[in-house]
């Protein structure tokens, strides 16, 4: 592995549902030795880091967000030993890999709940938050909307109301018992120990709560991170914490510290919802606004940006008005609506339109931080509106033509595979698509090829470039000497740009043509959708 205490801001990442990815043993569900033996087509296709969702023993109430055991693997995955072999394989051939650390919760399964609900006087009693009344910490929201009425449930055995900002199976965790802070160390050791290279620390704003306020983004959360931050810097310091925090980017910010101290990377939750604005309006300025309003963060740290992931596309971080406009445009079905969010994937949103999905990526690849590809979406899988919470998303990965998208030999899996005549497996594949030049693979490996070429990409600043249009997103990233341009026809008009470019010359990274010069000046008409990614190269470069 290559040792570059920044490896994070360079990487591609690529989030895996294990269960769902490649069943190599044939019981129905996607295991650690299947992911193992797709090492080699994801490192074909430009990934560097895996990120995995959860693969502890669980009830699996919220897809492994509920943990009922942290210092093993889920059975239906495989073992320990099947984990590391993961992990050797993988750091073989330069990739890394991040596990979901769950903080704020465990499930109502752990033997830790288990013996706090039973006695009063156990030690484990106090790894949780109780009351006798379900009105405290009145003032905190509720996330699932759809699932939940109070953040508080009634336990008989226990005698005592407790806590929760999830589901009612995912008690949460007391963080201001130090025994349980220790634990969670504990457990960050273990996993490091095995070899993993980070995490992804789900649901950070909510482990600490106080009277009187949101129980969210609180001083003392805060100060047990930066406790943990402290533990990886002296014993683990090339490791990376990325904090899942749903959250305006100014509140975000507090959790990269002072770029040493806590986090090494943050979601930028807000620009995905106006990502979808931009191009469903044609205007560039809802993702200027969001992006205008993003303060610096420190040299060391990096955001991390996607269009899709496992959960709902969330649009908690919208106006009311913007939420209902784009409930109206991307889930006019009730049962695309998730909470306050969409459950959809990223081909069904954008009507299966490969200039859309490619214009998306567009921006996923050249937009600041490092990108994560949500698993499927290098081939424009499609989802399934009729199975219950977020698991329309969350279907077996579409490997060829043969029985169950060459998944798994068995004759059920785990979640019915999408079979329709637009999305099915027929149609939708790796194998197709790895064979047929120009296909949505084919593209989004090109991109990743060109973005890994080109360091500005993933270090260098951003401006935005006057296009004289609001319908096209046209920025410039810089690093040193080095200056790149993108063009995104957010529109379905066909945009004429106009560029300045006396003694420079322009190359297109992606289709290798060269604009021609008029009077100092290079125009370019782009097509309904269309993107460049121009890189500027002074004239007497091309001598040499």
């Amino acid at each position: 592995m290559m040792n570059d205490s920044l490896w994070y801001k360079d990487v591609v990442f690529y989030e895996v549902n294990v269960r769902a990815f490649y069943d190599s043993n044939g019981d129905g569900y996607g295991d650690l030795r299947g992911l193992m033996s797709k090492l080699d087509y994801l490192k074909e296709l430009g990934v560097d880091c895996l990120w995995l969702l959860p693969i502890y023993p669980s009830p699996l109430k919220d897809d492994g967000y509920d943990i009922a055991d942290y210092y093993n693997i889920h059975p239906d995955y495989g073992t320990l030993d099947d984990f590391k072999a993961l992990l050797d394989a993988a750091h073989q051939r330069d990739m890394r890999v991040i596990t979901d650390l769950v903080l704020n919760h465990t499930s109502d399964q752990h033997p830790w709940f288990q013996a706090a609900r039973k006695d009063k006087n156990s030690v484990y009693r106090e790894y949780y938050v109780w009351s006798d009344s379900d009105q405290m910490f009145s003032e905190a929201r509720i996330i699932f909307l759809d699932s939940v009425e109070s953040n508080w449930t009634w336990d008989e055995e226990a005698g005592q109301y407790y806590w929760h900002r999830f589901y009612a199976s995912q008690p949460d965790l007391n963080f201001d018992n130090p025994a349980v802070q220790d634990e969670i160390l504990k457990v960050i050791a273990f996993w490091l120990d095995l070899g993993v290279d980070g995490f992804r620390a789900d649901a950070v704003p909510y482990l600490i709560e106080r009277e009187g306020t949101n129980c969210e983004n609180l001083p003392e959360t805060h100060a047990y991170l930066k406790k943990i931050r402290e533990y990886l810097n002296e014993n683990y310091p090339d490791r990376i914490l990325l904090a899942e925090a749903n959250q305006w980017p100014e509140e975000v910010l507090p959790y990269f510290g002072d770029g040493t101290d806590e986090f090494h990377m943050g979601f930028h939750f807000p620009v995905m919802p106006r990502l979808f604005m931009s191009i469903r309006k044609g205007d560039r300025s809802a993702l200027q606004w969001i992006l205008d309003h993003t303060p610096p963060i420190p040299e060391t740290n990096q955001w991390c940006i996607f269009l899709r992931n496992h959960d709902e596309l969330t649009l908690e971080m919208v106006t009311p008005e913007e939420r209902e406009w784009l409930w109206k445009e991307y889930a006019p079905e009730p049962r695309m609506r998730l909470n306050q969010g969409i459950r959809r994937r990223l081909a069904p949103l954008l009507d299966n339109d490969r200039r859309k999905i490619e214009l998306l990526n567009s921006m996923l690849f050249t937009l600041p931080g490092s990108p994560i590809i949500y698993y499927g979406d290098e081939i424009g899988m499609g989802d399934n509106i009729w199975l219950e919470d977020r698991n329309g998303v969350r279907t077996p990965m579409q490997w060829n033509q043969s029985m169950n998208a060459g998944f798994s030999r068995n004759e059920t899996t785990y979640a019915p595979l999408i079979d329709d005549d637009v999305y099915g497996y027929h149609r939708v594949n790796v194998e197709t698509q790895m064979q047929t030049p120009g296909s949505l693979w084919q593209t989004i490996k090109g991109m990743i090829s060109v973005r890994k070429g080109e360091p500005a990409f993933s270090r260098g600043d951003f401006e935005w470039l006057d296009c004289n249009t609001r319908a096209v997103a046209g920025y410039v990233r810089n690093l040193g000497g080095e200056r790149l341009i993108i063009l995104n026809n957010l529109s379905d008009q066909v945009q004429t740009i106009s560029c300045g470019m006396h003694g420079q010359n322009l190359i297109d990274l992606l289709h290798r043509d060269t604009p021609s010069f008029q009077k100092g000046q290079i125009e370019f008409q782009l097509q309904p959708y269309e993107y460049r990614w121009l890189k500027v190269q002074a004239l007497w470069e091309l001598l040499y």
